[in-house]
């Protein structure tokens, strides 16, 4: 009698505990699925492409907000077929995150980067801390699409956060060095085009946050970037 009560406590033990376990992973897939930072900005990606097929052999532009807010990126690089796939003000770890639904899927030719400048910014990440999670990103993007040429855009030197410029710079002297040894990478540095006669950030490129970019900023940009470009 006594060892069918103890098994009766614990068939009664098994089913809460598989209750419960079956509602966090129910609330765990909801927290994913809704508050994952970013989520409804690349889930409006992927309807997009269901709406519109992407370009075959695209060059694929993604990242933070200087990639995001770049208007008529396209018309920068004519003839050339562009995917711009920046969003919010994301770091490279969210890159690396979202990676196999803005990235690989569409098995671009090219990969043009621009992150970094936010994680340094949280004050949280160093340069080198920064340079790894490029590494991280670069060795997955490279498992995945072993032919295609990734371009890193170096980390820019903006007014508002001058504070980090040195950790800025740590960063991508370590990311250049780094792609230097790797097959079909590109470091595209982006700061002297950026620079006034008086070897600082030239204010007139920025908006008046002085953190993101006007158009004047980006004819730089595309300038400095179109003989990168497959």
């Amino acid at each position: 009698m006594q060892k069918l009560n103890i098994s009766s406590t614990m068939k009664i033990s098994l089913i809460i505990c598989l209750l419960f376990i079956g509602t966090w992973a129910t609330k765990k897939v909801y927290f994913f699925a809704t508050d994952t930072p970013f989520e409804a900005e690349i889930r409006a990606f992927e309807t997009m492409d269901q709406q519109s097929p992407p370009p075959q052999n695209a060059i694929v532009f993604t990242g933070s907000s200087s990639i995001r807010l770049w208007e008529n990126l396209s018309t920068y690089f004519p003839g050339k077929p562009i995917l711009q796939r920046g969003f919010g003000g994301s770091e490279l770890s969210q890159v690396l995150l979202y990676a196999d639904r803005i990235i690989t899927p569409y098995h671009p030719k090219q990969v043009v980067i621009y992150a970094g400048e936010n994680d340094i910014a949280t004050g949280k990440q160093t340069g080198r801390q920064t340079f790894d999670r490029l590494v991280a990103l670069f060795t997955h993007v490279r498992q995945a699409l072993p032919e295609a040429t990734f371009t890193f855009i170096s980390i820019k030197s903006s007014p508002s956060r001058r504070q980090y410029f040195a950790e800025n710079d740590t960063a991508n002297q370590l990311i250049k060095d780094y792609l230097a040894t790797k097959a079909n990478t590109q470091f595209v540095d982006i700061r002297p085009v950026m620079l006034g006669k008086n070897g600082q950030p030239e204010p007139t490129l920025f908006k008046p946050d002085s953190l993101h970019m006007l158009p004047a900023g980006y004819e730089r940009w595309g300038r400095v970037l179109s003989p990168y470009l497959k």
